[in-house]
C-alpha cells in the first residue's frame, strides 16, 4: 500500500537465452504487461526479491479485532466507547483492525470491484492512456519499472486524487478518470467518486473513535481530516508462476494517515507483528483499517504504523481497493497538546502531508523506516 511513482517503457523483454547475462537482462527495456507475464515460467530478475525478504505464502493468521460500527453509527454511547477501546488497543499493538456494520452499500463495493476488473482487463495500450507521469502519484502504473530497477512489485495499480475540500469540485474523481480514459468511462468515474465519498465519511467516523481512545475527544481528529485530500488506489495482482520469488508489494509502512482496504476473497495481505509475519484473512463484509506514518506522528508515536506486505499466487488474480486518508495540504501535522508532556516529549517535527509525499516520491522508497528517515531529513533541512 505504499505511495510511489513510476514511468513505463513500452516494450516487453523477451525471455533471456542461455547466452543472455544478468547484466544484459537488466539493461533491456521493461514494462509489466500482466497478460504476458502471468503465464511465463521465467521471472525477469528485476522482480526477484532477495532471499531475506522473500515471503512464505502460508503464514499463520493474525488475530485482528472485528469492530462493530453499527451501534456507534446509530449514536449509542456505550457502543462508541467499546469500539474506541478495541480500536485503541489494536493501534497500540500493531495498528490493524477490521470494521463491520460500517454502513457502506454492498452494491457500491461490488461495483467498485467489477469496474476494477474491467479496467485491468483492458489491453496495456488502453490502460496507458492514464499512464502516471514522472513525479506524480496519480494514474496507471505497471509495477514501478521506470523508477526502480530491482525488487519490483508484481502488480498493476490505478491511483487518483480525492478531495473533501468544500472549494474542490464535487466530481473531481469522475472528471479526472474521464479526462484520461474518455467520456465512455463516465459511469466508471461516477462509481469511484461515490466510493471515495463513502470512504471519506467512514474515515471521519473512525477518526472520532481514535480521538476518543487517545483522550483528545471525538471532534479533534475528525475536524483535522474533515476537508481531507486523499488518494484512492485500485490494486491488481495477477498470478505469478514463481510466486515464492517475488512480492505483490514489498514490506513497508503506509506514509499516509489511515488506510481503509477492501480485499477480495483471494487473500495475500501479511502483517509483521513482534518480528513475525502473519496473514489477515479476507472478509467481504469487513474493511481492513490500518494506521499510517502521518497519523503515527499526529499521535506522537502512541499509535503504530505497522509493517505489511502483499504476496501473490500462481493461479488466481488478487484485487483490493485502498483508500488512503490524508489531511488537506495546508494542515500542519502536530500532535494535540494532550499527547505531549515530560514523559512523552515530541518525537517528530511539524510537517505537512505534501512534504512527506514529496519525500517518498523524490528522495526515499517507502519502507518500514520512512517516518524516521523523513524526520531526520527535515531536521537536517532546517
Amino acid at each position: 500500500m505504499a505511495i510511489d511513482c513510476i514511468t513505463s517503457i513500452p516494450m516487453m523483454p523477451q525471455p533471456p537465452t542461455q547466452e543472455t547475462t544478468k547484466e544484459q537482462e537488466q539493461q533491456q527495456p521493461l514494462v509489466f504487461d500482466a497478460s504476458v507475464l502471468r503465464h511465463q515460467l521465467h521471472i525477469p530478475s528485476q522482480f526477484i526479491w532477495p532471499d531475506e525478504e522473500k515471503a512464505c505464502l502460508d503464514e499463520p493468521e493474525l488475530f485482528v479485532p472485528f469492530i462493530d460500527l453499527g451501534g456507534f453509527l446509530s449514536g449509542d454511547p456505550v457502543a462508541a466507547t467499546e469500539a474506541s477501546r478495541l480500536a485503541g488497543e489494536a493501534c497500540q499493538k500493531h495498528g490493524f483492525f477490521l470494521v463491520v456494520n460500517h454502513g457502506i452499500d454492498q452494491r457500491l463495493i461490488c461495483d467498485a470491484h467489477l469496474y476494477m476488473e474491467h479496467f485491468f482487463g483492458l489491453p496495456l495500450s488502453q490502460k496507458q492512456r492514464a499512464q502516471r507521469k514522472p513525479g506524480e502519484h496519480c494514474g496507471y502504473a505497471s509495477s514501478f519499472t521506470g523508477r526502480f530497477s530491482s525488487k519490483l512489485p508484481w502488480k498493476e495499480t490505478l491511483s487518483f486524487q480525492y478531495s473533501a475540500d468544500k472549494n474542490s469540485s464535487p466530481a473531481l474523481v469522475k472528471d479526472y478518470l474521464c479526462s484520461k480514459m474518455g467520456k465512455e468511462f463516465e459511469q466508471f468515474g461516477k462509481v469511484y467518486q461515490d466510493y471515495c465519498d463513502a470512504m471519506s465519511n467512514l474515515s471521519l467516523g473512525i477518526m472520532e473513535l481514535l480521538g476518543m481512545s487517545l483522550g483528545v475527544g471525538r471532534a479533534c481528529f475528525r475536524e483535522f481530516f474533515e476537508e481531507n485530500s486523499s488518494i484512492m488506489r485500485l490494486n491488481y495482482y495477477p498470478p505469478c508462476q514463481k510466486p515464492d520469488l517475488t512480492l505483490g508489494t514489498g514490506p513497508h509502512c503506509d506514509p499516509t494517515s489511515l488506510t481503509i482496504l477492501h480485499q477480495d476473497q483471494v487473500g495475500g495481505l501479511q502483517v509483521c507483528v513482534d518480528n513475525e509475519w502473519h496473514s489477515i484473512k479476507p472478509d467481504l463484509n469487513a474493511f481492513v483499517v490500518n494506521v499510517g506514518d502521518t497519523f503515527m506522528a499526529l499521535s506522537n508515536g502512541r499509535y503504530k504504523s505497522c509493517l505489511h506486505r502483499a504476496v501473490v499466487n500462481s493461479q488466481t488474480t488478487r484485487k483490493s481497493l485502498a483508500f488512503f486518508l490524508c489531511p488537506r495540504s495546508d494542515k500542519v501535522v502536530s500532535p494535540p497538546c494532550e499527547l505531549v508532556d515530560n514523559l512523552s516529549p515530541r518525537l517528530y517535527p511539524d510537517f505537512t502531508w505534501p512534504m512527506l509525499l514529496e519525500f517518498t516520491q523524490k528522495h526515499y522508497r517507502a519502507d518500514m523506516k520512512t517516518l524516521e528517515a523523513f524526520a531526520n531529513w527535515l531536521r537536517k533541512s532546517n
